[in-house]
């Protein structure tokens, strides 16, 4: 008798349906899994047979075997262990229900009860699209599953329940939709931060328009103070934005079970140490830092000291706002659009071109140190800053700076301004703006003319390079207020293309 259970699997963020085929016939006693299963899909044998036995079902004696359709997509781990087991309980009698608008998924552990999987939210989505009705999967997955809505979600506990729940005779309880409570405590303002004026309106301004930033200064200067504050003067996530961010960090098992759905902006900081394929993507597939920070900010320290061929993996996503991951196991594309806020000193020591006399790096030294990035990646950076290093009176002044919720209320008022203008378009800020935008949005008068060829000759700019300086010149009218770009708003563009340090 062969009996097909609903399920679900993953290809990158995207969930799709797995059809789980249990036949059960006589002959020498097997148990088979076929349909492209890794290690984790054939040890759900040994998982099952236990749990079905430890839980007082009968184990069938014969041949077993259960194909995971589409047999040609390959499929791993071991969210396919419960609905192989209702399968063959289905298949020998001891289950009579109807499985038809119903999907299973979640690890069973020996004793048979119900372990978490990742990836619960794209897969929960699937069944939506699909058309399932209900999904049954373990306890503690399904406050996640509940946020695709649409679905009657069950959280099981221990296989006796899943049994005797669709035999009817004691009925489980649906999820109730899972929302956020309130925001408990609060992170890092920007009030904290002594002086530095020009680079916290950088951050401004590369906060308002979505833009990448640099930070170029000697040690203790603040770099690493300001780039962790960012993510308190960004807006807030939309429902979308905050799935989108929720989904990856579920299919990366990051998700807590108290708290299933990501409210914050992410803010990713990775060791200078992290490979290129930990940055992009695993070699299982799994989302890398630059997609973890997706929808926040991907913040790089020390930025020299990560490897070249590490931080030329960033120039693709930069420009697409995606990446793709090809390996042996297959192909994915993760979403990966961050913002980039990048922090270094100007030389090996950290004092180069300050009057310290700290500095003891020669010019070849110093330029060695520099040539570690390329000019390509530096030229998708739209912000560069200086960060110089506080005098005493800067240090030791009790005045408090603004903060992060003054500076996050002008930055709301410009994206607004944005999400006014680009309406009805894929672009959600200036940063994001294509050619078509930039013509009818980045018109520049005689003299705005005159200052960008001046600069462009002068800097030695390049075609990307010219189009930033629009993008953000926009931003800057935008925080203004003004409809049109001024002088004075391309001049301050201007001003942010290249820091002292880098020249």
């Amino acid at each position: 008798m062969v009996v097909s259970v609903r399920s679900l699997a993953l290809q990158g963020i995207s969930g799709y349906e797995v059809k789980v085929e249990c036949d059960l016939s006589r002959g020498m006693p097997g148990f088979e899994v076929v349909g492209l299963p890794d290690a984790a899909v054939r040890e759900a044998r040994d998982r099952v047979r236990s749990a079905a036995r430890n839980r007082g079902f009968v184990f069938p004696v014969g041949r077993i075997t259960v194909n995971l359709a589409p047999a040609d997509r390959r499929k791993e781990g071991t969210v396919y262990d419960l609905p192989i087991l209702v399968g063959i309980l289905s298949a020998s009698g001891q289950l009579m229900t109807d499985l038809e608008d119903k999907a299973f998924l979640g690890e069973i552990s020996l004793s048979g009860q119900l372990r978490p999987v990742r990836g619960v939210l794209p897969m929960a989505l699937a069944a939506r699209r699909v058309g399932i009705r209900e999904l049954y999967l373990p306890r503690a997955n399904a406050p996640e599953a509940t946020l695709a809505e649409g679905l009657t979600v069950y959280g099981v506990d221990q296989l006796d329940e899943l049994v005797d729940h669709l035999a009817g005779r004691s009925l489980l309880k649906p999820e109730t939709k899972w929302e956020p409570g309130e925001e408990k405590g609060s992170g890092p303002d920007f009030s904290d931060i002594k002086g530095q004026e020009q680079a916290k309106r950088a951050a401004e301004i590369a906060a308002a328009g979505g833009h990448h930033m640099m930070m170029v200064g000697p040690p203790g200067s603040g770099k690493s103070m300001l780039a962790k504050r960012i993510p308190s003067i960004l807006p807030d996530m939309t429902r979308e934005e905050a799935l989108e961010v929720t989904e990856l960090m579920s299919v990366a098992g990051l998700l807590s079970p108290d708290y299933p759905m990501a409210t914050q902006r992410p803010f990713r900081s990775p060791h200078h140490t992290v490979s290129a394929p930990a940055l992009s993507g695993g070699s299982q597939l799994r989302p890398g830092e630059i997609s973890l920070a997706h929808h926040g900010v991907l913040f790089l320290d020390e930025m020299p000291e990560f490897s070249r061929d590490t931080l030329e993996v960033l120039r693709q996503p930069l420009e697409d706002g995606k990446v793709q991951i090809s390996r042996v196991a297959g192909t994915v594309v993760y979403p990966s659009r961050f913002m980039l806020v990048c922090a270094m000193n100007p030389c090996k020591c950290g004092w180069y071109g300050y009057d310290s006399g700290r500095c003891k790096c020669s010019t070849a030294e110093v330029r060695r140190y520099l040539s570690r990035l390329s000019g390509p990646l530096l030229d998708r950076i739209d912000l560069q800053v200086d960060v110089p290093a506080l005098n005493f009176q800067e240090l030791s002044s009790r005045t408090e700076g603004e903060s992060s919720a003054q500076i996050k209320a002008r930055v709301e008022q410009a994206r607004e301004i944005q999400r006014r203008r680009y309406a009805g378009t894929d672009v959600d800020c200036n940063a994001h703006m294509g050619q078509s935008e930039l013509r009818r949005w980045c018109r520049l008068d005689s003299r705005s003319e005159q200052i960008m060829e001046q600069a462009y000759r002068r800097l030695g700019l390049t075609a990307r390079s010219y189009d930033r300086i629009l993008r953000v010149a926009r931003t800057i009218a935008d925080l203004a207020g003004s409809e049109d770009i001024a002088p004075n708003h391309l001049a301050e563009a201007i001003s942010y293309r290249t820091s002292k340090n880098l020249k």
